[in-house]
């Protein structure tokens, strides 16, 4: 009787372990704004290595096969960063960029010459400025540590991306976004709606009004 009275006290102090244990781990499930995220710059990834290629393969201008290279490598590693996390937050990874990514990506590839190239900087433009307002979304809504981590790992490579492609569309003389005082993407523009949709200039360089007359992305100004 005894002996069924101490197996009956281990077994409550199991259970009394284990439901710590369980609550742990559903407390560690990515919110919406965490998983979004994830899948979106998970895509832009891989629109940026498939735009990284196009460049160095059909770039006239040096500076536009150069940038496609380093653009490349970075968000091939930031992606391995990405698809870390999304592991081990049990987040399902899109196998494809956006449709909208995709239609500018048969665009670069239907272009050639100094078209290629000035298509391929002013969607790198527009790309660059929602990727870092979703970048900078995260980091101040964010909710698991690892996600916004990531987030801020990623923001100073998207910002030296923007960098280089506002310079290089200076000397091509290709409008870029209007930015703030400090060069980054102005606040007041528009981030991506949930899902991580980029959306991307059509060829010319116009943007689509959204409903209610606002560009998804800052109005385009000379430089």
């Amino acid at each position: 009787m005894l002996g069924i009275k101490r197996l009956g006290l281990l077994a409550a102090l199991v259970l009394v372990g284990i439901a710590p244990a369980a609550a742990a781990q559903a407390a560690v499930q990515p919110s919406q704004q965490d998983t979004q995220y994830l899948q979106a710059i998970h895509q832009v990834n891989l629109f940026e290595i498939t735009a990284g290629d196009l460049a160095q393969q059909k770039g006239q201008n040096q500076g536009v096969k150069d940038l496609g290279e380093r653009f490349k490598t970075d968000h091939t590693q930031v992606d391995q960063s990405v698809q870390e996390v999304a592991n081990q937050l049990g987040v399902q990874l899109p196998a494809e960029p956006t449709a909208d990514q995709q239609a500018v990506i048969d665009q670069l590839n239907n272009a050639s010459g100094e078209e290629f190239d000035r298509l391929w900087v002013t969607s790198e433009l527009a790309g660059h400025v929602q990727a870092i307002q979703a970048t900078q979304t995260e980091i101040s809504q964010g909710s698991e540590q690892s996600v916004v981590q990531l987030a801020q790992t990623a923001l100073p490579i998207l910002q030296a991306h923007y960098d280089a492609l506002v310079e290089l569309a200076q000397q091509l003389g290709i409008p870029v976004p209007q930015t703030s005082a400090s060069g980054t993407p102005s606040p007041g523009a528009t981030t991506p709606a949930p899902g991580g949709t980029t959306e991307t200039p059509a060829p010319g360089g116009t943007e689509s009004p959204a409903p209610g007359g606002t560009t998804e992305t800052p109005v385009p100004s000379q430089s």
